[in-house]
């Protein structure tokens, strides 16, 4: 099952959707519309996704967590974003090895680029680092497969942008493998505007917020 988070992706998450479904070992497509005020669910149905509309905007953790306990279980999940668009089907190269039994959860290392400093994303590697030992350089990837054991040994999903770090750490806390895997996919860019700005500023507060109970033994 591809699970694929979206908020205002209209002109994206119909090229995610298909190219998703294109995979051979894809056989549900689940986009969580959260939020969105553009054409992004219709956009999502129409190119074969069932789609999910959390009735109040939940953030990305939530709402993912939420459209898990609507869904019947699936033996592998792939976590997308809606912004990688027709690369979504790069994620095909993160499925191989769990599949084969090689990994657990296998996280999608993208080329280097974007338009932020990199500065959350050196908080996230910084923070599995200090609470795991691992040096993980793709812990803020939202592109990843895992095993159903691994999913559920994750749950409940941290809120917001926390999800990804957070679910590194207690899998690797609990002795599952996680590993990297460079992929050619490609997502929208955070400009250096005031949007870019309050946009890196809530995702460094949501990892925070992930980390700091693990970081003191309550999670």
């Amino acid at each position: 099952m591809a699970l694929v988070a979206a908020r205002d992706e209209e002109g994206r998450v119909g090229d995610a959707v298909r190219a998703l479904r294109a995979l051979p070992h894809v056989a549900e497509v689940v986009v969580v519309a959260d939020g969105c005020q553009d054409r992004t669910a219709e956009e999502a149905r129409e190119a074969g996704a069932k789609v999910l509309v959390p009735p109040c905007p939940l953030g990305k953790g939530r709402a993912l967590e939420g459209a898990l306990e609507r869904l019947a279980p699936a033996p592998v999940y792939l976590l997308v974003d809606a912004d990688t668009g027709e690369s979504a089907g790069e994620a095909a190269r993160l499925l191989a090895p769990v599949l084969a039994g090689e990994l657990d959860c296998a996280v999608g290392a993208l080329p280097p680029g974007g338009g932020g400093f990199g500065l959350v994303r050196a908080l996230a590697r910084l923070a599995v680092r200090r609470l795991t030992g691992v040096e993980l350089a793709s812990a803020l990837s939202g592109q990843r497969a895992l095993t159903s054991a691994a999913l559920q040994a994750a749950r409940p999903l941290a809120p917001g942008y926390g999800l990804e770090t957070a679910m590194a750490v207690d899998l690797l806390r609990l002795g599952f493998r996680v590993g990297e895997v460079p992929v050619r996919m490609r997502h929208r860019a955070t400009g250096r505007d005031l949007r870019g700005f309050a946009h890196r500023a809530r995702q460094a507060l949501d990892v925070l917020r992930a980390v700091a109970p693990r970081a003191v033994g309550l999670r």
